[in-house]
């Protein structure tokens, strides 16, 4: 993350600008008087909302770290699309 002032971010926007999208790096922007402010990129605010949005529900946010549990510490054999629909009862039906 990085710190600067409004003065600078004004004398440099660009820089600050390409900075946070090339990067995906925060900037904390203080203003004399005013609270701080951070820019971010688009895409990163995006990301942030939709885990915020996932993570609402309990329950959601109790499976999906689950997930990512047995995911990080490969507890379980990946799955094909195939054996998925199979499971879920979606497999295509022969024609």
């Amino acid at each position: 993350m990085v710190t600067t002032t409004y003065t600078n971010v004004r004398a440099n926007l660009t820089r600050y600008l390409d900075q946070v999208t090339d990067n995906r790096e925060l900037v904390v922007i203080q203003r004399r008087g005013h609270e701080d402010v951070i820019m971010i990129s688009a895409d990163e605010l995006n990301s942030l909302l939709e885990t915020a949005h996932l993570l609402r529900s309990p329950q959601n946010a109790e499976r999906l770290l689950a997930a990512l549990e047995r995911a990080r510490a490969h507890s379980e054999l990946p799955q094909s699309v195939e054996s998925l629909k199979s499971e879920l009862g979606l497999a295509d039906e022969p024609t």
